[in-house]
């Protein structure tokens, strides 16, 4: 039986809590492991000089310059590690010019565990793909491994763009939000407010702790976790 090959990823992001996230989502994934980090471009070059890659988690904003500029240099220098990019800009612009790079997937931020993952294992399926295709479908389906059939599923009840407003209004609120803050902000109630952020805590994407000083029980504070996309 073939043993299957671990995948190595180099994590290249600058914010340093955003990094060690990311590596250790790629490490919670079977058949991967994340083989170093890098916080620059420079940084990024040199651990690609001296340690085998085969995939690059790639932040597209470095303080070094664009994420795609790096890609088309370590082209230029016969790298030939593909590049999941991770970016919170939705330019599309940018994603037709990454396809020329390497660039096989994008994901934008901030993200969860669960959409990583499913990026990965469908990295992976076409990663294994080798040999002669006997046709035109199967090359399809080869290529068709590296799409997502959609969103990465919520919870029952919950709603995407109601989410990405949870989101917005909790990351934009540096002092944090209560559900009952939130209800206000967003329009909704306070018990499908407390939901959203309920599972922003548990895609480690909020944290909560415990309002005093007020009559009665405290009320949960929750704040947006710095480092799960720029600011």
């Amino acid at each position: 039986m073939t043993t299957q090959q671990t995948i190595r990823v180099l994590v290249v992001e600058d914010d340093p809590v955003a990094a060690d996230a990311h590596v250790l989502y790629v490490n919670r994934v079977t058949g991967f492991t994340a083989v170093g980090k890098a916080h620059t471009g420079a940084e990024a070059r040199r651990l690609l000089d001296r340690t085998a890659v085969d995939l690059l988690l790639l932040d597209l904003h470095l303080p070094d310059g664009h994420g795609l500029q790096l890609a088309r240099q370590l082209r230029a220098a016969g790298h030939q590690a593909d590049v999941i990019a991770v970016t919170s800009a939705r330019d599309l612009t940018v994603v037709r010019e990454g396809v020329s790079l390497g660039v096989v997937q994008y994901v934008l931020k901030p993200f969860t565990f669960a959409t990583l993952r499913d990026r990965l294992i469908r990295y992976a399926e076409f990663h294994a793909s080798a040999g002669e295709a006997s046709g035109q479908d199967e090359v399809d389906r080869a290529l068709a491994t590296l799409r997502a059939p959609g969103p990465a599923a919520l919870p029952k009840g919950l709603s995407a763009p109601t989410l990405e407003r949870v989101t917005v209004a909790l990351r934009d609120c540096a002092e944090g939000l209560t559900a009952t803050g939130l209800a206000e902000v967003v329009g909704i109630s306070r018990i499908t407010a407390r939901r959203y952020l309920e599972h922003l805590v548990d895609a480690g994407r909020a944290e909560r702790s415990p309002q005093y000083g007020t009559v009665g029980r405290p009320e949960l504070q929750y704040r947006w976790v710095r480092g799960q996309g720029h600011q």
